[in-house]
């Protein structure tokens, strides 16, 4: 049986209990696949991007967690990261597991909606719709970088604004100045690459005061189309090893969190099957 969530009522955990609010609007409802206590939005990249389309014609602010499995364990491990999930316009399945899962649950329809061809997709329909677009995050250089990739690769593509922040708490005067300069800019989107769980802690505390309709956080699709880190051939991407291609590229960095986070999420989401099917037998 599908699992349904609208934008009228907060998600609910397996017991039963709230574990974020709804956005406030009257946003085109999408169902959404609860997995450990996030609200996975049922969709494919066309439903995205028309999405996102429909909040920049109704100048109506929302914001979009890319997440995979590191996304829902740190959300399964904080509560507050889990309720900023479940008040985002959209959680994309970022990845093939989650994928996996929401089909299990009766969404046949969802694919993939990955992080990097997120912002190439929505960038391509840009080129046409004239939406603006600000790159907020990565290492000085970093966004001037990728917005002159992605302008090479779609002509025409408008970039309202680049600006790379300091890896330190900001101060709040920073914080107002970064606001106003992003407003300033007037983007219809702000691409936000500054990490799990940091970019969705900041999108969710700057709604209502970054002006612009959308705003994603797409963490390494920065330094992917910047030409800074290799992506993995789309042959792996679709067979659910992005993990381990990552994992050989970046052992270090990235060994605690798929060697610890990989195998804890498998167990609970098994014990998450297992609840709802004695749910079902009763």
């Amino acid at each position: 049986m599908r699992e349904m969530a609208t934008l009228h009522h907060g998600w609910r955990d397996s017991a039963g209990k709230p574990v974020g609010s709804a956005m406030p609007d009257d946003n085109r409802m999408i169902a959404r696949a609860n997995i450990l206590g996030v609200g996975v939005s049922a969709i494919n990249m066309s439903i995205a991007v028309d999405t996102m389309a429909q909040w920049i014609a109704a100048r109506r602010q929302n914001y979009v967690c890319v997440t995979g499995v590191h996304g829902l364990m740190e959300s399964h491990r904080d509560p507050e990261l889990r309720a900023i999930h479940n008040r985002a316009g959209m959680v994309t399945p970022d990845g093939m597991p989650l994928v996996w899962l929401a089909r299990a649950m009766g969404f046949g329809h969802v694919e993939r909606v990955y992080g990097p061809d997120l912002m190439l997709a929505v960038c391509e329909r840009s080129v046409a719709a004239g939406w603006r677009h600000f790159f907020y995050g990565g290492a000085d250089g970093i966004p001037e970088l990728l917005a002159r990739r992605l302008t090479e690769r779609f002509p025409g593509l408008a970039v309202a604004g680049t600006y790379s922040p300091p890896f330190r708490l900001l101060t709040e005067s920073e914080d107002q100045a970064i606001v106003e300069r992003i407003n300033g800019a007037s983007p219809d989107i702000v691409w936000v690459g500054i990490s799990t769980p940091k970019q969705e802690r900041w999108m969710a505390e700057h709604v209502g005061r970054v002006t612009a309709p959308v705003t994603v956080g797409c963490g390494a699709a920065f330094d992917f189309h910047a030409g800074l880190k290799r992506q993995a051939p789309h042959w792996i991407q679709r067979s659910g090893f992005e993990w381990l291609f990552r994992l050989l590229s970046e052992p270090r960095r990235l060994g605690p969190r798929y060697l610890i986070n990989n195998p804890l999420f498998v167990g609970l989401v098994i014990r998450q099957l297992l609840r709802r099917q004695a749910l079902r037998n009763h």
